[in-house]
């Protein structure tokens, strides 16, 4: 079984670093995300190359018959494209088997960025849909181990970051969130988790999927386990009473090493295979060749940001598929694929007629860059404003909620 495993995942590897000299344009890894194209990565190619499954209108159709009410626009939208055995998860829920959700936030900077934001807006609408528990980590180790950020810095910015999440609107009856410099010295049961996945993954195979080098410390190389940990519900037993429960990961498509090796040593842990849901990259404003940027204040709508910042940032940077003049514009149309704009819309506008109407008169001509650009700088500003609200009121009593581990209100 061992050497099966072995096999496993360096064909894995060599089919990366096979398709990657194939496709030298895109860089996509955890920590880098990088295209040469104007319209952003190819994710067709990057479905065959991460061997992950498109989230096809079959299983979106199915999904919204199981929930007897529309998908989120997220999934309308292709928005959330690929998934890992989606399917089985659905099968389950179908014959009365509950699941729970996972995902998190690597704290790297005080305020989140509007693109943080798409990974706990899918999620929370899928906790409210199908009423399930969420777990949610703080990954502040990493960024401890990646950046040049103390221990002290980093579980700062994960306390800050933590309001920002509380304040999507998560029900802290249904959510626990962590930070792993305080749960795992809280937690012997997580902690030994995080040890048997270590034990079962080799150095050369996590130099393969992450492409760790000699030259990394040692944190690196032992870090994928500990955000492998809770897609294992036996890691959360006050949660889960030691149950078995399957796991739905929604969270962008670059994390996907870190699950796929998940996946590769949950049969011989003895537990379920985590199942995943991938989004695209949330561009950023200078266009889609890379994603938005906590550290480049530029590429990006930050969650603390004026409405006169927006407003700046968006008429400044947000690069135009339009034409270069009012005439050229209205001669050739604009080029949806390529403007930041109406990506943007994309994933913020939720009326579906207007976003066609907009795309419609953008690409004729009729609808000018400044007018699509004053579209967006009105729904981000209105965004942003009523997301400062609510963080506003998230005291440390209200962190305290739920960031101490307890039960929450499922019986197992």
């Amino acid at each position: 079984m061992a050497n099966e495993l072995e096999s496993n995942m360096n064909e894995l590897n060599l089919k990366d670093k096979d398709e990657a000299e194939e496709d030298e344009n895109d860089v996509v890894n955890p920590w880098n995300v990088v295209s040469k194209s104007a319209k952003g990565v190819d994710y067709d190619k990057l479905i065959t190359r991460f061997g992950c499954s498109p989230l096809d209108q079959n299983l979106l159709d199915r999904m919204e018959k199981i929930i007897g009410q529309p998908l989120h626009h997220f999934l309308r939208r292709g928005i959330f494209f690929a998934h890992r055995e989606l399917n089985v998860i659905l099968d389950m829920y179908e014959k009365g088997t509950p699941f729970y959700l996972y995902t998190g936030r690597g704290p790297s900077s005080m305020a989140m960025h509007v693109g943080h934001l798409i990974p706990f807006i899918i999620t929370k609408w899928l906790q409210d849909v199908f009423d399930v528990p969420l777990v949610i980590q703080l990954t502040d180790d990493e960024k401890f181990l990646w950046k040049d950020f103390s221990v002290e810095e980093a579980s700062r910015l994960a306390h800050e970051n933590t309001k920002d999440i509380i304040a999507m609107g998560f029900d802290p009856e249904k959510t626990f969130i962590f930070s792993d410099f305080e749960h795992m010295g809280q937690s012997e049961i997580f902690y030994r988790t995080v040890v048997n996945i270590q034990k079962l993954v080799t150095f050369n195979q996590v130099k393969g999927i992450f492409g760790f080098n000699d030259s990394d410390c040692i944190g690196k190389i032992a870090f994928p386990a500990v955000q492998a940990a809770p897609s294992f519900s036996c890691a959360f037993p006050k949660i889960f009473n030691k149950k078995s429960i399957p796991c739905l990961i929604p969270c962008a498509i670059d994390q996907d090493p870190y699950f796929r090796m998940t996946r590769d040593v949950a049969p011989r842990m003895s537990v379920l295979k985590p199942s995943t849901m991938y989004s695209t990259f949330f561009p950023a404003l200078q266009g889609s060749q890379s994603k938005m940027s906590a550290s480049d204040a530029t590429s990006s709508i930050f969650l603390t940001d004026t409405n006169a910042q927006i407003k700046n940032k968006i008429n400044k940077y947000a690069f135009s598929g339009g034409g270069a003049t009012v005439e050229e514009h209205k001669a050739n149309g604009g080029n949806c694929d390529v403007d930041v704009s109406y990506q943007y819309l994309r994933f913020f506008l939720e009326d579906d007629d207007r976003l066609e109407q907009i795309r419609k008169d953008y690409t004729s001509g009729e609808l000018l860059t400044g007018y699509l650009k004053k579209e967006l700088i009105g729904i981000l500003q209105k965004v942003v404003t009523e997301h400062r609200e609510r963080r506003a009121k998230v005291t440390d009593e209200v962190i305290k909620q739920f960031t101490t581990p307890r039960k929450l209100k499922y019986d197992y």
